[in-house]
């Protein structure tokens, strides 16, 4: 490997720190080394404000372990930070002056302000959407809050509130109960009263969560057969789940990660009173944050303005060598498909994933063609698709699944972007698109309308085509009869179409 390719991000949180390490290939990063270790240093923190050591021994053997990893990468694609507990901790030094020794390497302890606006940068270079977009990180000391438009943050705030600092003030009893949730709350609550009112004025579209919290309630959600979308009324179930399990130690919940359990009450807290404050109505996880945003920095990329899915499509494209232009037929034929049916693209981001399924659909090719869907979707699920949610990424590796041969119902019906009988009918249109762009030929893709009836679908081919395009109208038939008998009839029809 070409070490002077290599770049590492550490970021020494409150909660856990993080190294990301990344490999520049072709012009791509591929992740090579990500390690987390749950530090807790927050709750380190005494009354004076000074850091106890034993956090600061947790540190210091974390790092040692990050500092075998470092030795490989040229210093000038370092970067590490640290964020709010070293922020606020009167002996700082002592900590740094041992840390930097131990790493070889300079730590800039950032503010809160720096550390929204490189949360912001990780969102927008990691996450899909257009419009204005909310972003909202809480960490074990801070929660940082900031709205933007593309690459560019509009309004950053950090407040002192955490998952491990709310912990110890409203949990340290390990009572699950209706009073502590309601204290902690409440105290969130007065941390945000002051800056709310500057983000409902002005506003936004979507609505992000990038810390481990939101993460860890995704993964309940999902785990219970939810899809993604994080909503208030999620979260008081949730909180009335906690509490049904009384104490903390005996918090069990499908989906609920171990190593998540003694801060998963305290975050909960906060995110409803963020909810609660800020009138949120949906919200979906980041795909990366500080980390990714320190890594973009020194890879010096300067395109975060763009679609990070169409960075991740056209990376994937060059990686496994796809017919881009056959893929952009089959994905402008379904899309069309998906318009006549009244239903637009742009309606959800999950709805999207149609078009970018046929663009990747030949994916499984560079392994082998009898089995190329199982490859496909295979690899979909095993590799980092920044812009894709993971419920999203699920859908994706479903539809590749299902492109050809006996419907695969099970994953389009456990993944949690959008209602299975959405995933399905985006699964028939993928089906149909591919088959009618056979030919791999411009021009050769016949104007086609489609109808939906019920469960039926109806399409409708130019009079005689069947008779100069056999193959494909025997693949339709046979297509049609696999999806009749499913119980979503398939009707395949001539017709004059106006060329209006």
């Amino acid at each position: 490997m070409n070490k002077a390719a290599l770049y590492a991000a550490i970021d020494l949180g409150s909660n856990s720190f993080h190294m990301l390490v990344v490999h520049e290939v072709a012009g791509a990063s591929r992740t090579v080394a990500k390690i987390k270790r749950k530090v807790r240093l927050a709750a380190g923190l005494q009354a004076d404000n000074s850091l106890s050591l034993a956090a600061m021994e947790r540190g210091w053997q974390c790092l040692e372990l990050f500092a075998e990893q470092l030795q490989d990468v040229p210093a000038e694609h370092i970067r590490i930070v640290g964020t709010a507990t070293l922020r606020l901790a009167s002996n700082i030094e002592v900590f740094l002056r041992k840390a930097e020794t131990i790493l070889g390497h300079p730590i800039k302890v950032i503010s809160g302000e720096q550390e929204a606006a490189l949360i912001y940068e990780g969102v927008a270079w990691t996450s899909s959407g257009t419009g204005r977009r909310l972003v909202i990180d809480i960490g074990g000391a801070s929660t940082e809050l900031v709205i933007g438009e593309g690459a560019s943050a509009q309004l950053l705030n950090s407040v002192d509130m955490g998952c491990v600092t709310w912990l110890s003030r409203y949990f340290a009893d390990d009572k699950l109960n209706q009073a502590n949730f309601e204290q902690a709350i409440e105290a969130a609550r007065q941390v945000l009263t002051p800056v709310a009112s500057h983000y409902l004025k002005l506003g936004w579209q979507t609505c992000i969560g990038a810390s481990g919290t939101v993460q860890a309630i995704q993964e309940i959600m999902i785990g219970q057969g939810e899809n993604e979308h994080i909503t208030l009324a999620k979260l008081l179930r949730l909180q009335q789940a906690a509490i049904a399990c009384g104490q903390l130690d005996k918090l069990d919940l499908p989906g609920l990660k171990a190593d998540r359990i003694s801060v998963f009450p305290s975050g909960l807290a906060i995110l409803i009173a963020l909810f609660e404050m800020l009138a949120i109505e949906s919200m979906t996880l980041a795909g990366g944050a500080l980390r990714e945003g320190l890594m973009y920095g020194m890879l010096g990329e300067d395109d975060a303005q763009g679609d990070a899915r169409a960075r991740t499509a056209a990376s994937l494209i060059a990686r496994y060598q796809l017919d881009q232009e056959q893929g952009e037929r089959v994905r402008n034929t379904a899309l069309n498909a998906l318009h006549q049916l009244a239903m637009q693209e742009s309606d959800t981001p999950a709805l999207a994933v149609l078009g970018w399924a046929g663009l990747l659909y030949e994916l499984g090719l560079c392994i082998e063609y009898k089995q190329a869907p199982q490859h496909a979707a295979y690899i979909l699920k095993h590799i980092d698709l920044p812009g894709f949610t993971p419920a999203q990424q699920q859908l994706l590796a479903a539809l590749l699944l299902n492109q050809r041969d006996d419907f695969k119902l099970a994953p389009l019906q456990q993944q949690g972007a959008i209602e299975p009988k959405q995933a399905i009918l985006l699964a028939r249109l993928l089906r149909l698109a591919i088959i009618l762009c056979l030919r791999r030929t411009r021009g050769t893709v016949p104007a086609f309308t489609l109808q939906a009836q019920g469960e039926t679908l109806i399409l409708q081919l130019p009079a005689n085509w069947k008779q100069t395009h056999p193959l494909r109208i025997s693949e339709l038939q046979q297509e049609a009869q696999r999806q009749t008998e499913q119980g979503w009839p398939l009707v395949i029809e001539e017709v004059v179409i106006s060329k209006e």
